[in-house]
């Protein structure tokens, strides 16, 4: 106010100088007459629109962030708060035990299986439970998964593997039959070969009665599946790798349009010939929330700060919950029995099968996400984390997303 009353009494003075400037200045000369001239026609010009174009930019705009950068930048600060000696790995939540594992050739030859050894073995797919979303043309199903064989292999043979590299600071000897039994078996479903360039066998679609993983019980709520019995094949044979992982569009056969339920629906799947291949595909409506976890150290123990205890908790014990989080999920699911869980853990794919029974037996049945085999180096890990993040967002656009 103070400066708006000084601006006022200085109006009058100012005008009044300036008045008095121009009548002392002196009168400008008469203009000299020119000749005419002809003048070129201006080109034409196109009068600019006062309206504005530009979409209005609010306030959600101005502050509109990457989450993921921001999650990670939050990690960091608390590890650098911990301390200097945690391992560089795990800020990523990324046990660095997973990496180069031996995939394809490097197993069969490790092995020492020749091509007829192997084709006589039978094929197993780890058929991965995928989610679907619903769009004009109906459900679309995200199948994904690997095609492998699972050479013949002696206790002798994955007892060795297993001492040298994936016991660390003891020996397979010391630990418990039980244990010894575990690490073997997770053993032998690392030292797979998977099987490039093949066409996936058809998968058989059924509806399930269960929640959790083909037809268990324990898993999210959902509607009584009544229809959907059909067989899908996909469009595409497998990668260099041995994965597949296509969206493929199926029949309604008497399933719930997904514009017109809130509900999942759940429904049975089997890679047909094989001995491995059962899923679950949960069948997702475009809006509801989404409860997205990693699994690492967020819900069972796994201790990748300590390395050596982190390959004993994978390979050796049986896997552990952490603290009371299955409870806090069962609360979630039946409370809110259209919540859509969705576990994302970059664990690779030759050991997703353990994760998987571990959920399912524990946790609310969901769909699940894990690392192709392409993605071999914590570099590429971290791309692929945010790569199916990405993908389950621009999947489901108008859902709610809770991370853990």
């Amino acid at each position: 106010m103070a400066s708006a009353s000084f601006r006022s009494l200085m109006l009058p003075a100012t005008l009044t100088s300036l008045c008095a400037w121009v009548a002392a200045a002196p009168s400008p000369p008469e203009p000299t007459p020119l000749e005419a001239s002809p003048v070129a026609p201006r080109q034409p010009v196109i009068t600019p629109s006062k309206v504005d174009y530009h979409p209005s930019r609010t306030r959600a705009w101005r502050g509109r962030r990457d989450i993921l950068d921001d999650v990670e930048n939050d990690v960091n600060s608390v590890l650098n708060f911990l301390g200097s000696d945690l391992p560089s790995y795990v800020a990523s939540g990324i046990p660095q035990f997973f990496e180069g594992l031996p995939t394809g050739d490097d197993v069969q030859s490790s092995l020492g299986v020749d091509d007829d050894q192997l084709a006589a073995q039978p094929t197993n797919v780890l058929n991965i439970p995928p989610y679907a979303n619903w769009t004009d043309n109906g459900w679309n199903v995200r199948f994904h998964g690997n095609v492998y064989k699972q050479p013949n292999t002696t206790n002798e043979t994955l007892n060795d593997l297993a001492d040298s590299l994936f016991i660390y600071g003891r020996s397979l000897s010391d630990l418990s039959d039980s244990q010894q039994a575990q690490a073997r078996n997770l053993t032998a479903e690392i030292f797979v070969v998977q099987q490039n360039n093949v066409e996936v066998a058809p998968i058989h679609l059924e509806p399930s009665n269960g929640q959790g993983s083909s037809g268990e019980q324990g898993g999210g709520g959902s509607s009584n599946t009544t229809g959907g019995q059909q067989n899908v094949t996909l469009p595409y044979n497998t990668t260099l790798e041995g994965d597949f992982d296509t969206f493929v569009p199926i029949d309604l056969n008497g399933l719930t349009p997904g514009n017109a339920t809130d509900e999942i629906q759940h429904l049975n799947t089997h890679v047909e010939g094989a001995t491995l291949g059962n899923s679950t595909a949960y069948l997702v409506p475009p809006q509801g929330m989404t409860v997205i976890s990693d699994i690492d150290d967020i819900l069972r123990v796994t201790k990748i700060y300590q390395p050596e205890q982190g390959l004993l908790n994978t390979f050796a014990r049986p896997f552990e919950a952490w603290d009371n989080m299955p409870a806090i999920y069962a609360n979630w699911s039946e409370s809110l029995p259209n919540m859509h869980f969705h576990y994302l853990t970059t664990t690779p794919e030759q050991v997703t099968r353990n994760y998987m029974q571990f959920i399912y037996t524990t946790y609310p049945g969901g769909s699940f996400d894990t690392r192709p085999l392409n993605f071999s180096d914590v570099s590429a890990t971290l791309h692929i984390r945010k790569f199916l993040l990405n993908k389950i967002y621009e999947t489901f656009p108008q859902r709610k997303f809770i991370l853990v």
